[in-house]
């Protein structure tokens, strides 16, 4: 290894997911292995992702991390279960441009930083430790030159947050909850790119960015302890509803879809309301949406729309297509238009394209979309929205001026 004070950094992009089949309950806290599989897709990192700067020197004295421009402590568990996996898989790492040469018995002594930064609000129930923990094993494998495929490096990013094991790829993605004790088989796999059904468009109605009152960590804690309902759900009713969803996303079979994705969303809310003490998640609006979506599809006698809310009051709602989608976004500008003082490109955020083909202003809907969602006015009531739909999985940023750490000194920029 050489003397001289460099500085070798990896910067990627990792995506967030939406679990359409939740998994909520853990059978090891220590390993994080779910009691259910589970089935997600994964946004486009364009509009929700983490962006993730590592670096590696002889300088650094410590491990540090910065999380949204805020150091925060890499003490916890998580982050050191993740931290010495990666590293035992570390392997020789040659820059010759740089005169670098790291050998695989040197990642266990050379110090890392971390910098990473979420284009989208965190612990709001946008799976924002999913991406986090996903991008932190991603780079970190990049950077050490880990030998190891995506499934590999999920069962690592796993033990940092379990949904991140989905996040380390594109499309439709399966984590299997695997059987095995070391939990060497709960890993993820994907089981449809994002081009496999890309008529899909995905708009998420941001209800509250603040962080929830009961973490997704505690809340499942108490879930396994004390819900009956859950031990129903894991045992009896996810393992039908995991191998018909894999059948609909693979025939692209949206009825099926909707109906899957919005019960085993409402099924999850009810495990939480069976736990004791109760877990409220949504809110009222969250259950607003859920009935515009309800009678919409009524209102076409065929579904359109399927809704998914994780653990917080953010809707994720699927459009069968581009044009339905541009009709429910001029839809719920109708019933949720910005304050009167809001910029409209800080209300929708994400694909522009859709906006600009939805027409800005709310009040302009046509009567037929008035029909299918009914009289409703609720200002204020949304903080934001955000366009996207299916996406990549991670990826290395090549362009160094979107690194976090400054090449030189390894610090935050």
């Amino acid at each position: 290894m050489a003397e001289e004070k460099w500085v070798l950094m990896v910067t990627a992009q990792t995506p967030t997911n939406i679990a359409v089949i939740k998994y909520w309950g853990k059978r090891d806290e220590v390993r994080i292995l779910p009691i259910n599989d589970s089935i997600s897709v994964t946004l486009d990192p364009d509009h929700l992702c983490t962006l993730t700067t590592v670096a590696v020197s002889p300088s650094f004295d410590r491990d540090r991390m910065w999380l949204n421009g805020k150091e925060i402590s890499l003490s916890g568990s998580r982050y050191q279960n993740c931290l010495r996996e990666i590293r035992s898989r570390g392997d020789d790492v040659e820059d010759k441009a740089k005169g670098i040469k790291i050998a695989k018995k040197d990642w266990e002594k050379l110090h890392l930083h971390i910098a990473s930064y979420n284009n989208f609000p965190t612990a709001a129930g946008l799976a924002s430790s999913a991406a986090g923990f996903a991008c932190l094993v991603f780079s970190l494998a990049k950077l050490m030159n880990v030998n190891e495929d995506q499934s590999q490096l999920s069962a690592i990013a796993r033990q940092g947050s379990g949904s991140a094991c989905r996040s380390l790829f594109g499309g439709f993605v399966k984590w299997n909850m695997g059987v095995k004790e070391d939990g060497s088989d709960s890993v993820a796999v994907q089981l449809a790119d994002e081009k496999h059904w890309d008529d899909l468009v995905i708009i998420i109605a941001v209800v509250s960015s603040r962080e929830k009152e009961t973490s997704s960590t505690s809340g499942m804690r108490e879930s396994v302890e004390t819900s009956l309902l859950l031990k129903h759900r894991a045992e009896e009713v996810v393992p039908r509803r995991i191998s018909e969803m894999e059948e609909a996303i693979k025939n692209r079979d949206f009825t099926s879809f909707t109906k899957l994705t919005c019960t085993d969303s409402n099924q999850f809310h009810a495990v939480c309301m069976d736990t004791s003490p109760p877990i409220f998640y949504m809110n009222d609006t969250s259950h607003r949406i859920i009935s515009l979506v309800e009678k919409w599809n009524r209102s076409v006698g065929t579904p359109e729309i399927a809704y998914t809310f994780d653990a917080g009051p953010n809707a994720v709602l699927i459009a069968k297509s581009r044009k339905v989608a541009v009709e429910l976004l001029q839809g719920l500008l109708y019933c949720f238009p910005p304050k009167p003082d809001t910029d409209m490109k800080s209300y929708v955020l994400g694909d522009k394209s859709i906006v600009k083909e939805a027409g800005l202003e709310g009040g302009d809907v046509p009567q037929e979309i008035k029909d299918k969602i009914g009289n409703q006015d609720q200002k204020g009531e949304v903080s934001y929205f955000i366009c996207s739909r299916p996406g990549k999985g991670p990826v290395v940023l090549q362009d160094q001026t979107q690194a976090l750490l400054n090449p030189q000194t390894g610090l935050p920029k």
